[in-house]
């Protein structure tokens, strides 16, 4: 192995470490988080930090198809949240 790859190695293994410990914080949140807010947020941003997790593994695997769920997984998590949040604010998410 050259220099590259082991700091490659490196950097993933950190950068996952970091996204996970960020995930675990996200859930804490969502669990304890005094606000109904609070949750929103928690939910939005574990959806978030899981966009992550997937791009870093197609980056470490070298494939291309993590890259177009994660776009799905977005829109995805974008209007869960807007859904979520309109339900909270006025009891109906369509008017």
């Amino acid at each position: 192995m050259n220099a590259a790859t082991e700091f490659m190695d490196i950097a993933f293994k950190i950068t996952f470490v970091g996204i996970v410990a960020a995930q675990i914080m996200s859930m804490i949140r969502l669990v304890i988080g005094p606000s109904v807010g609070d949750r929103i947020l928690a939910l939005d941003t574990m959806v978030v930090n899981a966009i992550g997790l997937i791009v870093l593994l197609g980056i470490a695997q070298g494939t291309r198809i993590y890259f177009e769920v994660t776009l799905i997984i977005a829109m995805l998590g974008f209007v869960s949240t807007v859904a979520y949040a309109r339900f909270v604010l006025r009891g109906d998410i369509i008017e």
